[in-house]
């Protein structure tokens, strides 16, 4: 803190004396992701394996556009992939257009045949070109795996239609075979009912969800029970004739919720008559998994690693949830007769929301299945337990008041185990994310990446290497790639350079710690300051609010370079953003703070935080504060000014949640609580959160905004506090956004959200229309 008033007084010098009012809406809109991201090179290393070993290639970003490089850990070399305008010249002739060497028209490719020839989609055509030789052949349309589920060895395609899975050799597509007969509509194989904004854009398909096991011969796959649920109801209204859409959509108390089940087929006698090729085939025998008790959450999803199969193929794991997330377990499903075995379980008064639900990858299963690692906040804080084949506790691998994340990678040989730890290094910010290693046994523990920052971790699916990239709120992403048994560095691959972006005008965040309520916690947080601020001025501060309990206000702890919240402080503001009681990765008391009362979004400490740094920085108005947010921030920014409307001023409330029991039961029955009603007096425990029932509270100005085809906040949410502010005759602003869905961002939403700030916050006009233009690329 000492430092950023000491960087805040080097840069008073050059201030102008009116820069708290300045508006320069051009200078903000530089700040916007899609125009200041191209200002950064290096600083985003994504490895893309190649089959299961540990070489890889990923695509880095230069100052004139991308370069794929190909990188080999154990000869410890790195270079381009291919050479980039000998490939654009060869792709320019077959395409009958012109490509530049670092903006090739494709982010991904497929290797066919061997490493010396390449798959490309560019649009809706195909192309394979050999890259030693430089040739370019357009074949027939490129056939999508978008909307499929390739079998191991990749011969065959399993996809959905009409409520069933359907299956056809791959890539000729031949030989359809239907693999169920029993799906209907709400009850279907691998899909759920489509959102409403997917109808209204006909946009239905989507990949089934399902998992084959390693020989191929087995699929698990999830068949959710919609079919009695209720449905939520939307219209658009931009047609000549409104269209009327709705979905299965279960609320809080709810008697029938989505019911996921787990089927298993196996293809054995399938896939031997369709050898035959005489144009039938078996269907698959199928069997229900007998998951007790009544899952509310269980799903197989592709891009998940927490849905496993036993390497046998005989069995598979998965963790499910009962209902309020009362109850977390880990199943291991017999592939014969669907019976059920408990490895690991853990429940709470509150909730358990296991890292399954924040992060994939909490829990793992030996290929004896005698030793079972799992997740659990069981003593207060996250940790790695060891069970037995029996469920019972074998010992306790991590501990202390520190919490342990995800697991990246286990040794079964060697009995060691790579996984995510946050705030055991004393003096650091509890939220940065470190590699760790430790025994089966708890014995060994060492922490393998030892820089002061936040580390994002890519494993080799070998588990020899690792791609860590590192950064902090202030510093540059440096990516590293280390060994896994020791943490040393093999190579720097990329350094970030933002000299481009700080020429624009570009500062960077600053990252602050304050008390929370109760005077003991730290909470961290960040703040965005104005160019040339001039500490004698007087800054109106804007804060952005994400309230959890899911995610907090900061979000990612790592380097942050562009988006709104500099947009903001270009125009003149001081944004701020903390993280209070009741977000995640700080111990289960922490994260618990204000379950059963959501209302609460922990503006308290919003407030009390705010205060505390305007003790300290005197240029912050406190005359002056206005909140925004989006979602659970719109919820939260509006319960902000309802609840301290002398505090806050101003609120921009996009698509929020503003009642949980008209949410979606899956969220508020976790957060709020199971749904308990008195009869007697009419009441239930959802009322002390919904901000309907605050509305005679408003004093300073409200912008609320929603999309009329919001499938995940139904607009009616919004469209109840209109009702209640209406009643209570306040004055306030609204924006219906027609056939828009959940999100907000775009070029309009964004000007809107200055203009209030600007008028009623800064009191100043801003320019007339202005518009934000995004690229078209």
């Amino acid at each position: 803190m000492r430092a950023l008033l000491i960087t805040i007084l080097a840069g008073a010098a050059a201030a102008a004396t009116a820069s708290a009012q300045t508006v320069d809406y051009t200078r903000a809109e530089r700040m916007l992701s899609w125009h200041a991201e191209s200002l950064i090179a290096g600083d985003d290393v994504s490895p893309v394996w190649i089959g299961g070993g540990n070489r890889f290639w990923y695509r880095s970003k230069t100052g004139s556009g991308r370069a794929f490089i190909l990188v080999d850990p154990v000869r410890n070399t790195q270079g381009p992939l291919f050479d980039h305008a000998r490939l654009a010249s060869a792709l320019s002739l077959a395409a009958d257009t012109a490509y530049e060497p670092h903006k090739l028209p494709f982010q991904r490719f497929d290797f066919v045949r061997d490493e010396n020839n390449i798959a490309v989609r560019v649009g809706k055509r195909r192309f394979e070109c050999d890259i030693r030789a430089y040739q370019c052949t357009t074949t027939d349309t490129l056939p999508s795996t978008e909307f499929l589920a390739l079998s191991p060895d990749s011969a065959w395609a399993v996809f959905a239609k009409d409520n069933d899975l359907w299956m056809h050799r791959w890539p000729d597509r031949r030989d359809t075979i239907r693999l169920t007969d029993d799906g209907e509509q709400y009850y279907a194989y691998g899909v759920t009912a489509p959102r409403a904004h997917a109808q209204m854009r006909d946009n239905l398909r989507s990949r089934p969800s399902l998992a084959f096991s390693p020989d191929g011969r087995r699929i698990a796959v999830t068949r959710t029970d919609e079919r009695n649920v209720a449905h939520s109801h939307f219209v658009s209204y931009t047609a000549t004739r409104p269209r009327h859409f709705s979905q299965p959509y279960a609320l809080p108390g709810d008697s029938i919720i989505p019911r996921p089940d787990i089927f298993l087929l196996d293809l054995t006698e399938t896939l031997a008559t369709a050898a035959q090729d005489n144009g039938t085939a078996t269907m698959p025998t199928r069997v229900r998994a007998a998951l007790s008790p009544d899952p509310f959450r269980a799903a197989l999803r592709s891009s998940s690693e927490d849905s496993i199969w036993h390497p046998t193929s005989d069995r598979v794991h998965l963790t499910y949830y009962t209902r309020g997330a009362k109850g977390l377990y880990l199943a291991e499903i017999d592939a014969r007769t669907g019976a059920q075995r408990i490895l690991a379980a853990d429940s709470a008064k509150t909730n358990v929301i296991g890292q399954e639900y924040i992060e994939s990858k909490s829990w793992w299963v030996s290929a004896t299945g005698e030793d079972v690692i799992w997740w659990s906040e069981r003593d207060g804080f996250a940790h790695l337990w060891r069970f037995g084949r029996d469920g019972e506790v074998r010992n306790r691998i991590t501990g202390g008041a520190w919490n342990a994340g995800i697991i990246h990678h286990v040794d079964e040989a060697t009995r060691q185990i790579w996984f995510i730890g946050r705030g055991r290094e004393q003096g650091r910010n509890p939220y940065y994310a470190h590699l760790y290693r430790v025994g089966f046994d708890g014995t060994g523990l060492t922490l393998l990446t030892p820089e002061d920052a936040n580390h994002d971790i890519e494993f080799s699916p070998d588990g020899r290497f690792f791609v860590d990239t590192y950064s902090t709120i202030e510093t540059p992403p440096i990516s590293l790639l280390r060994r896994a048994s020791d943490g040393g560095v093999v190579r720097t691959l990329e350094r970030a350079d933002v000299s481009r972006l700080e020429e624009s005008g570009w500062g960077a965040a600053r990252p602050f710690v304050v008390k929370a309520r109760d005077g003991v916690s730290d909470l961290y947080g960040v703040m965005y300051l104005p160019p040339n601020l001039d500490p004698a001025q007087k800054y109106p501060v804007i804060e952005h609010i994400y309230p959890g309990p899911f995610v907090g206000s900061v979000g990612s702890w790592s380097f942050k370079a562009h988006g709104e919240n500099f947009a903001l402080a270009q125009l003149g503001f001081v944004v701020i953003q903390i993280d209070p009681l009741g977000t995640r990765h700080r111990g289960k008391a922490f994260h618990d703070n204000y379950y059963g009362n959501m209302g609460d979004n922990g503006i308290p400490d919003h407030v009390g935080g705010v205060k505390q740094l305007a003790a300290r920085f005197p240029f912050l108005d406190l005359e002056r504060v206005g909140i925004y947010g989006h979602s659970g921030g719109g919820f939260a920014s509006t319960d902000a000014i309802l609840r301290f409307p002398d505090f806050y001023k101003v609120a921009v409330s996009g698509a929020g949640n503003h009642d949980q029991m008209t949410y979606g039961h899956y969220w508020g029955e976790v957060y709020q609580g199971l749904m308990k009603k008195d009869t007697v007096k009419g009441t239930n425990n959802y009322e002390n959160q919904a901000n309907r029932l605050v509305a005679d509270n408003l004093k300073g100005k409200l912008l609320l905004m929603h999309g009329d085809m919001d499938d995940n906040v139904h607009p009616a949410m919004t469209i109840q506090v209109v009702d209640a502010l209406i009643k209570a005759n306040k004055d306030f602003d609204l924006i219906i956004a027609p056939d828009r869905g959940h999100g907000l961002n775009e070029p309009y939403f964004i000007r809107r959200r200055w203009d209030y700030f600007v008028r009623h916050l800064m009191g100043v006009e801003p320019p007339r229309q202005y518009e934000i233009v995004r690229p078209a690329s």
